[in-house]
């Protein structure tokens, strides 16, 4: 029997199978889409390959996406229904505190449950990251619940790792980071024009930045590969992650390079909707767990 419970929202976009096999609780946000003044309400809750590349067509038509934070009571209901079948100890992931608010209302909602279950504890982690930098942390999380680690083990254990987890994020579209505010409008424009690929990553506070821009998909994955070339990953974990919006070629080019050089089996799988309503269709993303910190930006 295992020493606490694993549990997270949908922004780890791991894979329902996975969540299944290895019981993982799961809360799923809320995405919407529109397009000629119709909205169509969804929930990041995809359990076949094929829904995510319907999502990924359907940006390509037109279709406009916005998330919202999960709110109070999805996550009162998610930790009362814990609570109630018996759980003690709960490690929660979230998204990331820089790109919402999520941890602080999950903490809160948490507090609440416990005054009619004093039994019932939870520990709220903030990943400072996200998509499957988060799932990491969450995978990561299983083999010490396995293992038989008790909750504030793992929860220590996962946060000295936080700020190890590497990123490199290419988006194909720029007009959707403009949309989310990461770049100004007329950065897009003329990114859009020149072919510019920004490469986004995660700082300190896990927030997402652009820390450098390189000309087209092919000095995109060069760049990419000569970060992995200066320093790797960590030869203690060999945990590296490629997931895209629907790109399978630079997924598998990427993937390809990994297993030559690194002798290394990546995670590879598609984006979910919430975090990629923000890049769009066509983008990539690598990354690993590395001997150091993230670099500040």
């Amino acid at each position: 029997m295992y020493k606490f419970t694993v549990s997270t929202d949908s922004t780890c976009d791991l894979y329902h199978d996975y969540v299944v096999k290895n019981d993982v609780k799961f809360v799923s946000l809320t995405f919407t889409l529109e397009k000629d003044g119709v909205l169509k309400q969804c929930l990041d809750n995809f359990t076949e390959y094929g829904q995510y590349v319907d999502f990924y067509n359907a940006l390509r038509d037109g279709w406009m996406p916005k998330t919202s934070k999960l709110n109070y009571e999805s996550h009162y209901n998610h930790f009362l229904k814990l609570a109630q079948e018996g759980a003690e100890d709960v490690l929660h992931f979230t998204i990331s505190s820089g790109l919402a608010t999520t941890w602080e209302i999950a903490e809160q909602a948490a507090k609440d449950v416990k005054k009619d279950y004093p039994k019932f504890n939870v520990l709220v982690l903030d990943p400072l990251t996200a998509t499957v930098g988060q799932g990491a942390l969450v995978y990561l999380a299983v083999d010490c619940r396995n293992a038989g680690k008790t909750m504030q083990e793992t929860y220590d254990f996962i946060m000295s790792l936080r700020l190890h987890i590497q990123h490199f994020v290419v988006a194909d579209d720029l007009q959707f980071l403009k949309r989310g505010g990461r770049i100004s409008a007329a950065a897009a424009a003329v990114g859009g024009m020149l072919r510019v690929k920004p490469i986004i990553s995660f700082d300190f506070e896990g927030k997402l930045g652009v820390i450098d821009k390189v000309m087209g998909t092919k000095k995109a994955i060069s760049y990419i590969k000569q970060k992995l070339e200066k320093e790797g990953p960590d030869p203690d974990y060999n945990y590296v992650f490629i997931v895209h919006t629907d790109n399978e070629p630079v997924a598998n080019e990427l993937a390809d390079y990994v297993r030559q050089r690194f002798g290394i089996e990546p995670h590879v799988s598609i984006m979910g909707p919430v975090i990629g309503s923000h890049v769009g269709p066509g983008a990539f993303t690598l990354g690993y767990l590395s001997k150091s910190e993230r670099n500040k930006f």
